[in-house]
């Protein structure tokens, strides 16, 4: 049986080909090198809540668990340590009654522990996984004549390149647990101390900084969600005092309902090569 992105499968017929539990939201059939991860719409009634990130850059998936705090058990552990157990991660998404669609291969980032209800509505602590995904692909537990066809229209991700995914990816947890320390878990332009909603967010954008400048803090800022979504989208920026600069695309009237023209923020040696860069994206 061929897994494709975006095709949908019966979940019966996917346990009766590859094995595996045919319940729950994580199932990992011991015959072969899959895990399977399940995000349905009815998750919210145990306490899950699953999607994709504001960028759109991580799925975050909920463990299992109904009651109770949930624990690196079971399925939890399975995803935590499947790059160890050289195991690959296939997401699906609940599309009707008893089908399920094929969103595609990920690998653990990272995790955090979240407060939500469990399904007696008592509040606990649950594990919340952070997702990439990886290239699309082909998965086949079969031999086929047309494999030099699938490997026209499907580029695998070879092992160098999985690893160095996962290299530069996997600091992103403990990365937002510096810059709350460094920013005392305050937005470093509100100072609203509500961690929850902070956000770690890179000066120079992550996808053109090196594996360095990744994990460097001082090219991190830490920002509630509307002052991160501006300096995000280049609508904002800072000068090297921490005078905040203004998009000049920002109308008179928005800016008075969203901007504190007179905001500045603490800027140390470290950060004015970063923000240097970001300041030349200003629109």
């Amino acid at each position: 049986m061929e897994l494709i992105e975006g095709k949908e499968y019966k979940r019966t017929e996917l346990h009766n080909f590859y094995g595996g539990q045919d319940r729950g939201g994580i199932s990992t059939p011991s015959k072969n090198d899959y895990i399977f991860i399940i995000s349905y719409k009815s998750g919210e009634d145990y306490g899950y809540k699953d999607g994709w990130d504001e960028r759109k850059e991580f799925y975050l998936y909920t463990g299992e668990g109904q009651i109770g705090d949930m624990e690196f058990k079971r399925g939890n552990k399975a995803i935590r340590d499947h790059q160890k157990n050289k195991k690959k991660l296939l997401l699906f998404k609940e599309t009707k009654k008893t089908f399920i669609e094929l969103i595609g291969e990920m690998f653990f980032v990272d995790y955090d522990f979240i407060q939500t209800n469990d399904f007696d509505k008592n509040n606990r602590k649950a594990i919340q996984f952070k997702l990439q995904k990886l290239k699309p692909q082909i998965h086949s537990d079969t031999k086929s004549n047309n494999d030099q066809k699938l490997q026209e229209l499907y580029i695998p991700p070879n092992i160098t390149e999985r690893k160095g995914l996962v290299t530069s990816r996997v600091g992103q947890g403990k990365y937002r647990r510096k810059l709350i320390a460094k920013f005392q878990g305050k937005c470093a332009i509100t100072k609203t101390n509500i961690e929850e909603i902070l956000i770690a967010s890179h000066i120079v954008p992550w996808r053109l900084s090196n594996d360095k400048e990744r994990l460097d803090e001082d090219n991190g800022i830490l920002l509630s969600p509307l002052y991160d979504a501006l300096f995000d989208k280049h609508l904002i920026s800072f000068q090297d005092d921490g005078t905040i600069l203004i998009s000049k695309s920002i109308k008179e009237k928005e800016l008075i309902s969203l901007i504190n023209k007179n905001a500045k923020i603490a800027v140390n040696e470290g950060m004015k090569k970063y923000l240097e860069k970001h300041r030349k994206l200003l629109r």
